[in-house]
C-alpha cells in the first residue's frame, strides 16, 4: 500500500461566486465542505487511482470528526491520531466571472509533545508495511523542524516529499526517491528568488546534489520540470476547462506514487502524475478524481 502521511489536513470550506468583489457583501451561488488539505488530497486520489491506500493523519475537535466521517463515506483507508487542537478550516472562493482562486488558509495551532509521539508510534506501525511513503504539508506551530527526519530514519521503501523548507532540507540527507515541491516552495527551500528557468534548475540540482533521487517542480498549469535519470527535463499539463484547481499539486503526487509502484518508466509516470492533476482540475472537490487514461 501507499502511506499518505501527514499532520496538517483542513476541513475545507469551498464558496462558489458567480462574481467575487473584495470589500462587498458577496452572496455564494453553492458551498459545500469536504476533507482536504495535503495528506487528505493525496490518500484519497491514490485510492481513487487505483492503487491501495492508507492515510495517517492527525485531527481534533468537531471539525476533525467531520474528516473521520467524510473518510469513511468515501472509503479510505486511514488511521487517525487524535489531538486535542481542532483541526483547522480553510476556505476556497471560486469567482466564475473572472475564473480566479482565492484560497484562506488558516495555519495548524501547535500540538503537544504526547500527540507527535503517539504520531510517530503509528508511523512506525505503518511504514515497514508501506510500498511507498508519501509525507506532505507543513509542520503545526512550534513542531521541530527535523520532526519529518526523524520518521523517516529507519523508512525502507520509496519515499516521497512533498514538504518545503527547513523541513525539506533536514530530510535531504536520507535521500528520498523523489521530492516535488512548487516553484513557489523550492524558493522559499532554496531562500532566493527563482526569476528565471536558470535560477530554477540551480536550484533543483541543490536539492539532488543534497539527497534527493528525483526532483519535480509544479508551476500550476505552465510548464513542469523534472530533474530524472536524463536530466532536468520539462512537460507541458494537459489543458482543461478548471472548475478548481486546490489539490491539483496533491494528485500529482498520488499520480507520481501510484505510477512508480506500478512499475512505469520515468517519463510515463511524469506523464501520469500531470493526468491525475488535470483531472483534479475538472472538479470541485480535491482528490476525488478518475483514473486518468495515457494514451
Amino acid at each position: 500500500m501507499i502511506l499518505a502521511a501527514g499532520l496538517t489536513p483542513a476541513w475545507q470550506q469551498i464558496l462558489v461566486f458567480p462574481r467575487f468583489t473584495a470589500g462587498e457583501v458577496n452572496r455564494a451561488a453553492e458551498a459545500l465542505w469536504c476533507a482536504s488539505g495535503k495528506v487528505l488530497n493525496v490518500g484519497c486520489a491514490v485510492l481513487h487511482l487505483g492503487a491501495p491506500s492508507h492515510t495517517l493523519c492527525l485531527i481534533g475537535g468537531d471539525t476533525g470528526a467531520a474528516i473521520r466521517r467524510d473518510f469513511a463515506a468515501l472509503g479510505v483507508p486511514a488511521t487517525w491520531v487524535e489531538t486535542f487542537v481542532p483541526t483547522r478550516v480553510c476556505t476556497t472562493i471560486l469567482d466564475r466571472a473572472t475564473g480566479q482562486t482565492t484560497e484562506l488558509v488558516q495555519n495548524s495551532g501547535a500540538v503537544t509533545n504526547d500527540e507527535l509521539d503517539r504520531f510517530a508510534a503509528a508511523f512506525g506501525e505503518l511504514a515497514p508495511r508501506a510500498s511507498l511513503v508519501v509525507l506532505s504539508g507543513s509542520l503545526p506551530d512550534r513542531t521541530p523542524s527535523d520532526f519529518f527526519h526523524r520518521l523517516l530514519e529507519r523508512v525502507r521503501a520509496p519515499v516521497l516529499l512533498d514538504i518545503r523548507g527547513a523541513e525539506l532540507r533536514e530530510c535531504l540527507p536520507l535521500k528520498p526517491w523523489l521530492v516535488k515541491p512548487n516553484r513557489d516552495e523550492l524558493a522559499a527551500t532554496a531562500g532566493r528568488a527563482l526569476t528565471t528557468d536558470g535560477d530554477l534548475f540551480a536550484a533543483m540540482k541543490e536539492l539532488h546534489a543534497a539527497g534527493a533521487e528525483h526532483v519535480v517542480v509544479s508551476d500550476g498549469p505552465r510548464t513542469l520540470w523534472a530533474l530524472g535519470p536524463d536530466g532536468i527535463e520539462h512537460f507541458t499539463p494537459p489543458h482543461v476547462d478548471v472548475m478548481n484547481p486546490i489539490g491539483c499539486g496533491d494528485c500529482l503526487a498520488a499520480g507520481l506514487a501510484v505510477a512508480h509502484v506500478e512499475g512505469r518508466p520515468w517519463r510515463e509516470g511524469v506523464t501520469f502524475g500531470l493526468s491525475a492533476a488535470a483531472e483534479n482540475a475538472r472538479h470541485l472537490l480535491p482528490g476525488r478524481i478518475a483514473r486518468p487514461v495515457l494514451v
